[in-house]
């Protein structure tokens, strides 16, 4: 990340571009606006410090010409003549921020630190919109970079074509029902209906005519045909969730259906061939259950013809930012409001989360940081807001510095010198930065 400074007097150009580097920024400092423009764009890392009162090109002019090659880089408006009025213009004109002259420079170091830190999101938040919308069909549905989400998708491609029923195990919330949509659509079978019936969800009453259908007059009620799921599902893919939850005495029709691919409806009896490929989906251990008398081990082994395992999101916690973003995206826009960003704290806060319910729990975060009811998770405060629980990040950086330093000062008896070479600093800097963590050497010294 950068810092472009921009200021025709030499004096206070070389002042803050020295501030800024002894705080570790990179710094790009010119007293010509012109020669610096060409560079800046969507993809530029970085944020633009100017003084408004120049010859030729003015700050507001700057301000307009950044904001056409791109609105969210964050400019920062410097100038010894300040007044409420063009502090107002300024906002008004989309500068990030106002500083008069002279800067003080711990108020300027916050500031280009808090405009970097808004610049890094930005970018983020926009190559993650990037590979969401531009990869395949399968990249864009099965949404992860970890290697537990590739080995999926491979899975997933490898098996869209084959002519074989499919088991998928996992927990709750992992996703399966878009996993079997995603097998069906990648599929020869994809110009066939996608029939989903969860069979932990319908009264044993009512199941096998869900199932099968029935003639008229088949029991109480029955006074049309009705087509079941199995049949409507002819020609693509039946997918049954909650597998371990169907009736055992169904259990034996399904196995029949399975191993000749015939039905008779309830009440009827003509033979309906079928052809459609059966999906199941379990979040417990059936052969398991077949060793206690709950699920039938001979269709067990019927449905484990391939089994393809769901990973759960604690296990592959870098893909919680690109699912973040793609459900903030969805929960905004449905919204109707812009996709608020969220800061690194919070992002951390999340992705050291447990998960419990797994992918679909992080989709129920998203829907409530979209509508601004903190991090999403309980008692969270507002993604992006400081304060509430979470330290802001420059906080926490200010921290870790101070800590780091301590520790190179100890392990160095408090030699000044010698803990600046071991930290890749200048003697200079490291004062600068004891004095800035009232650090003292004396406090390190060897007795």
């Amino acid at each position: 990340m950068t810092v472009l400074l921009i200021d025709d007097d030499h004096e206070v150009l070389d002042a803050s571009r020295q501030t800024l580097e002894l705080e570790g920024f990179a710094v790009e400092a010119t007293t010509r606006p012109e020669n610096a423009l060409d560079r800046l764009g969507p993809s530029w890392p970085g944020v633009v410090v100017t003084d408004v009162r120049m010859p030729g090109l003015d700050g507001f002019a700057l301000l307009e010409r950044v904001r056409a090659a791109d609105p969210e880089v964050p400019v920062v408006l410097v100038t010894g003549h300040g007044d409420i009025a063009m502090a107002m213009r300024a906002v008004r004109g989309g500068a990030y921020d106002f500083i008069e002259k002279p800067a003080e420079p711990g108020h300027l170091v916050e500031v280009v630190r808090r405009a970097l830190e808004h610049r890094r999101l930005v970018l983020e938040n926009r190559s993650l919109r990037a590979q969401l919308a531009g990869g395949g069909s399968l990249e864009a549905r099965i949404i992860g970079r970890s290697s537990a989400i590739e080995r999926l998708r491979a899975a997933v491609a490898g098996l869209a074509d084959a002519e074989v029923d499919v088991l998928l195990f996992g927990e709750t919330g992992t996703g399966k029902e878009l996993i079997a949509r995603s097998l069906h659509d990648a599929g020869r079978r994809r110009a066939g209906n996608f029939v989903a019936l969860n069979c932990g969800a319908l009264p044993d009453t009512i199941i096998e005519s869900e199932l099968f259908g029935h003639e008229p007059g088949a029991f109480t009620g029955a006074q049309g045909r009705r087509i079941g799921k199995l049949e409507h599902a002819d020609g693509g893919t039946l997918f049954l969730d909650e597998i371990e939850s169907m009736p055992m005495h169904l259990q034996v029709k399904l196995l029949r259906v399975l191993q000749e691919r015939v039905i008779e409806r309830v009440g009827g009896n003509r033979p309906i061939p079928l052809d459609l490929r059966v999906v199941a989906a379990t979040k417990v251990d059936l052969l398991r259950l077949a060793g206690e008398g709950r699920f039938r081990e001979d269709l067990y082994y019927r449905l484990n013809v391939v089994t393809v395992p769901l990973p759960p999101l604690r296990e592959r916690r870098e893909d919680v930012p690109l699912l973040l973003r793609h459900f903030l995206d969805a929960a905004a826009a449905r919204a109707r409001r812009p996709a608020p960003p969220v800061d690194a704290a919070a992002l951390a806060r999340l992705a050291a989360h447990g998960w419990p319910g797994n992918v679909r729990e992080l989709r129920n975060v998203a829907e409530r940081i979209a509508l601004g009811l903190g991090d999403g998770l309980a008692g969270g405060p507002v993604a992006g807001a400081a304060g509430g629980g979470i330290e802001p990040l420059a906080g926490q950086m200010d921290r870790i510095e101070k800590q780091l330093i301590e520790d190179a000062l100890a392990r160095c008896g408090g030699r000044v010198g010698e803990t600046a070479d071991k930290l890749g600093i200048t003697r200079k800097t490291l004062y600068l930065k004891m004095r800035h963590h009232g650090l003292h050497r004396g406090d390190f010294a060897e007795e």
